[in-house]
């Protein structure tokens, strides 16, 4: 199991692990971008703290982020 894992990050840092990085980075970009629209909306339209809103951001954007890799390919 931990040679699959350092095989992985060896191929990720060698830039070979997917078929399309043009396509990861960009589904990559967008579920940081929502996440960060969504915590800034929080702490500005709620009265929640920081690190509420932050929770509520993070666990929407975790939930996006199976949507968002869910076409990914591998090499």
């Amino acid at each position: 199991m931990f040679d699959m894992i350092f095989t992985s990050i060896g191929l990720f840092l060698k830039g070979r692990l997917f078929a399309n990085r043009n396509h990861v980075i960009r589904q990559a970009l967008i579920g940081i971008t929502v996440t960060a629209v969504i915590l800034i909306a929080a702490v500005k339209l709620t009265t929640l703290p920081l690190w509420g809103s932050a929770a509520i951001a993070g666990l929407i954007g975790g939930a996006l982020q199976p949507l968002l890799f869910k076409n990914l390919k591998y090499a």
